[in-house]
């Protein structure tokens, strides 16, 4: 999925790097099992996102995990196919990951780190009801999205 054009075009340039070139699909995939094994805390992690009419069919994925793989804040994030992008996958998904980690596993926060350029990403957030804080504290470039306990209604 992160080879095809314009699915990784919002993903910093240093997390790209981490993230094992694209272009070398051996190291990506290399890392990308890696990083979707964990370990993660009970609850959290990576899930893939089908269609739910039976096709087997790789749309995306979305996960709750610790920032940056260590925390202590946990993030959200999707990224799916450029063919499932503005079908409500990406918002279905995360919605339910953020009752999940709001209500199931009490977290008092789950944030997430968007390209002020990414609309998509950006809408999907207000969406699912997280709200603009401001910049991201370790990537500038970016912009801080978050929803508390508190404001969920728990």
């Amino acid at each position: 999925m992160d080879r095809e054009p314009d699915v990784a075009r919002f993903v910093p340039e240093v997390l790209r790097m981490i993230c094992g070139p694209a272009a070398d699909a051996a190291a990506h995939r290399a890392f990308v099992e890696e990083r979707t094994r964990g370990p993660y805390p009970p609850g959290l992690g990576y899930w893939t996102i089908r269609p739910r009419a039976g096709d087997d069919a790789f749309l995306g994925w979305v996960l709750l995990i610790p920032v940056d793989g260590e925390g202590p804040e946990v993030e959200i994030g999707w990224r799916l196919r450029p063919s499932a992008w503005g079908r409500g996958y990406a918002s279905e998904a995360a919605a339910a990951l953020v009752r999940h980690g709001l209500s199931g596993l009490r977290l008092p926060q789950i944030v997430a780190d968007i390209d002020p350029a990414n609309l998509g990403s950006i809408r999907v957030a207000e969406k699912i009801g997280l709200r603009r804080r401001g910049p991201t504290p370790q990537w500038e470039a970016l912009v801080r999205y978050a929803l508390t306990a508190e404001e969920f209604g728990g």
